[in-house]
């Protein structure tokens, strides 16, 4: 029979403190009256390490949407939540649609933004949320806890985006509804959705329409409301316009044809 010590114990639950700590750094903010260092100042330090790579755009700030899970801290007092610790809030198994898709995810233990736009949190109530960025709703709740504690530090962090999603359709092995969860060209996304059916053609379309909730790219122009970029697989497959194979954005619907 194997025995473990102490030491070995703690370690295993140091390393599952970590994953869980990394995986809400992914998307996280404290309110920037807590942080000693402004935005400028980091920004001059990376470009001084990266050099000339230091000019190029960062991403944008996640906008909290929908469905979204969050997590809410007062520092020292512990999740703001409410329910976070009933049995009901556990994370739940994800629901498969009818081509196998994980549509409906599971609820996670923070506090989820409901179909009113606005979460619970100990203390102050419903907030409406939608439309902020992490780092804007930690400055939005530090004014309002500070009716209810002395000084509070707010942290907030994504726990799972249930918002972003993007379409794909046609004639596709799997069409539906997929997670933005992540960075994902168009020829990546057609894998995903597991291919072209044997009717498929090599055209694809991209039908893009500004979502009013997220910020502009820092562009000045005014975008148009509604999109459409074309793409030819076979041409992709030839080396031709591989530009074209672009990086699909919350909201966007791939038909193919």
């Amino acid at each position: 029979m194997k025995t473990y010590s102490v030491t070995a114990k703690a370690s295993v639950w140091t390393t599952i403190f970590l994953c869980f700590a990394m995986a809400w750094s992914c998307w996280a903010a404290e309110s920037t009256g807590d942080v000693p260092v402004n935005a400028e100042k980091k920004e001059q330090y990376r470009q001084e390490i990266m050099g000339t790579k230091g000019q190029l755009k960062t991403d944008k700030e996640y906008v909290i949407g929908y469905r979204d899970i969050l997590y809410v801290e007062v520092y020292g007092e512990g999740s703001m939540a409410v329910g976070v610790n009933n049995p009901s809030a556990a994370p739940a198994a994800a629901k498969p649609s009818a081509e196998g898709q994980e549509f409906l995810r599971g609820r996670g233990t923070g506090a989820e933004v409901g179909a009113d736009g606005r979460v619970s949190l100990k203390h102050i109530g419903d907030v409406y949320v939608v439309g902020m960025t992490l780092t804007q709703l930690s400055d939005y709740l530090k004014k309002l806890y500070n009716t209810v504690f002395d000084k509070p530090n707010v942290i907030t962090a994504l726990v799972q985006s249930n918002s972003r999603q993007y379409a794909v359709m046609g004639q596709i092995a799997r069409p539906g509804l997929f997670h933005h969860d992540y960075p994902i060209t168009l020829v990546k996304a057609i894998a995903q959705a597991g291919g072209f059916t044997q009717w498929a053609k090599s055209e694809i379309t991209v039908i893009r329409q500004k979502d009013e909730l997220v910020p502009a790219s820092g562009q000045d122009k005014e975008t148009p409301k509604i999109q459409k970029f074309k793409f030819d697989y076979d041409d992709f497959l030839k080396g031709k316009d591989s530009e074209k194979n672009i990086l699909l954005e919350p909201g966007d619907v791939v038909v193919v044809h």
